[in-house]
């Protein structure tokens, strides 16, 4: 796990449109994981955080405030 992994996922996230839409349509968590891992990319939600600036996404805050838990054991989270 690293932030280097972090930087990747986020750039193909960015630039790939069927890696992010395979992201977005998976069901949960753990659906999730196995596409992220599956592309390779292995990162804590820390990590992932560290590489955003410490700021939250808006699909972090809409989980926040919606009581749901978005990343079971803080690796390899999703970035809803």
């Amino acid at each position: 796990m690293s932030v280097e992994s972090a930087k990747g996922f986020l750039a193909k996230y960015k630039a790939d449109e069927a890696f992010a839409k395979s992201v977005n349509e998976a069901k949960s968590v753990e659906e999730k994981k196995k596409v992220i891992l599956g592309a390779g990319f292995g990162f804590t939600q820390a990590e992932l955080n560290e590489c955003r600036g410490g700021e939250l996404s808006d699909a972090d805050l809409d989980a926040v405030a919606g009581g749901s838990y978005v990343c079971t054991t803080d690796t390899h989270c999703s970035t809803n």
